[in-house]
């Protein structure tokens, strides 16, 4: 009698064990995005051109944006670019990221249709090279495009850190693979150094921290110091930009 009534317990403990586990899963899956197996978005390039006005003040009619805290958006992937523009307006009031941004009000009023005609159109874009007035970026001399370059291909074993090619290719330009995350994962090549910079050093704060390419990027600018961030994005700044694969 005792030890059927100890199964017992048992069962309910571990029923009661289950329970909280999937809820802990449903609950972790509310607050991120798996990008893992998205599927090539499809968008008219037309249509963005005539939603994509409000978007110049900052990223310049041709893509090419005004100041380099924004990126340049010009032959971008269609989809990151969608993927990102969802991920702002999905975004809570309350995020420690993006509700500082002022791309999250600008996207609230956006159907999916608006998000994927603006991605469209801005990967359609060409991109140029950045004007002679944007302000020059001099890193130290410790974190030079060489020193970038060996991180962004080769990595540092050594340190931890994984080449940079892996996800976003040889030439920074993204890889041929045209499926799953591959798909979501920016070009690189001719990008603002002070935006990079940005970006990296927030991924290494954990921030943004609403997809699995957050969870990854995360984990990958942990391993970087100062010193290799602002190598590596002096190196991708200094290359000619292009169009995605």
């Amino acid at each position: 009698m005792k030890r059927e009534y100890r199964i017992r317990c048992a069962g309910v403990r571990l029923c009661a064990l289950g329970m909280i586990f999937s809820a802990g899963l449903a609950s972790a899956a509310s607050h991120y995005t798996d990008l893992r197996n998205v599927e090539p978005i499809h968008g008219d390039a037309a249509a963005g051109a005539t939603k994509a006005k409000v978007c110049f003040a900052c990223h310049g009619e041709n893509g090419t944006s005004i100041a380099p805290i924004f990126p340049r958006l010009a032959g971008q992937r269609a989809d990151y670019l969608y993927h990102r523009l969802l991920t702002f307006k999905r975004a809570s009031a309350k995020d420690p990221y993006y509700s500082k941004s002022p791309m999250t009000a600008l996207v609230v009023p956006l159907s999916d249709n608006d998000m994927r005609n603006l991605a469209a159109f801005f990967a359609s874009q060409e991109p140029q090279p950045a004007a002679s007035t944007t302000p020059a970026v001099n890193p130290e001399p410790t974190a030079g495009p060489e020193k970038g370059e060996r991180l962004f291909r080769t990595g540092d074993p050594a340190r931890g850190i994984p080449p940079c090619q892996g996800c976003h290719g040889a030439e920074a330009r993204g890889t041929a693979v045209d499926k799953g995350p591959y798909l979501v994962y920016p070009v690189l090549r001719g990008q603002y150094s002070p935006y990079l910079v940005s970006r990296l050093t927030n991924f290494r704060m954990g921030l943004p921290h609403d997809t699995t390419s957050d969870f990854i990027m995360s984990n990958v600018a942990r391993t970087l110091d100062d010193d290799s961030v602002q190598a590596i994005a002096a190196w991708l700044s200094s290359l000619p930009p292009a169009k995605s694969l």
